[in-house]
């Protein structure tokens, strides 16, 4: 369906623009079903300015690291795909809170391991906690263990 109301819609790259995209980044999330577009006659798209919005959610659930997978999955939930509100952003935020607190957890033991190595200089690929965490393979010796195969 075609908008008539010409400020109602958006060129890609006015909504580019406005969004803080590139118009590669705006066509790729097109692409992904995370925003979407109308068609003009000439097959141009025009994006309505209500799609802003899911960009902005995009972005802030990525800013707290969800992959576009996830992202998308979110906004699927929405019902008759419309734009994620204040409610749908408090709702959505807190089923990442568990997520959240796992990552840092982790970027604290990361933080741990740092503060162990300083001074110690080995930089050992074969013994650091750091470079080689829980490699299981390093035991078979040194170099390539898991096989190349030519084509």
């Amino acid at each position: 369906m075609v908008e008539h109301d010409p400020h109602a819609v958006l060129t890609i790259g006015d909504f580019a623009a406005r969004a803080g995209l590139a118009t590669s980044a705006v066509r790729y999330y097109e692409s992904l079903g995370l925003v979407s577009s109308v068609r003009t006659g000439g097959n141009q798209r025009r994006y309505r300015r209500a799609e802003l919005r899911r960009v902005a959610f995009i972005r802030a659930a990525r800013s707290v690291g969800l992959s576009l997978d996830e992202v998308k999955a979110a906004l699927g939930r929405l019902p008759d795909g419309r734009v994620p509100d204040r409610a749908d952003w408090t709702r959505l935020s807190g089923e990442w809170r568990e997520r959240i607190e796992r990552q840092i957890a982790a970027l604290r033991e990361l933080q741990e391991d740092l503060d162990g190595c300083v001074g110690c200089g080995c930089l050992s690929i074969d013994k650091c906690s750091i470079y080689n965490r829980e490699d299981k393979v390093a035991a078979r010796g040194a170099g390539p263990q898991l096989g190349f195969k030519p084509f």
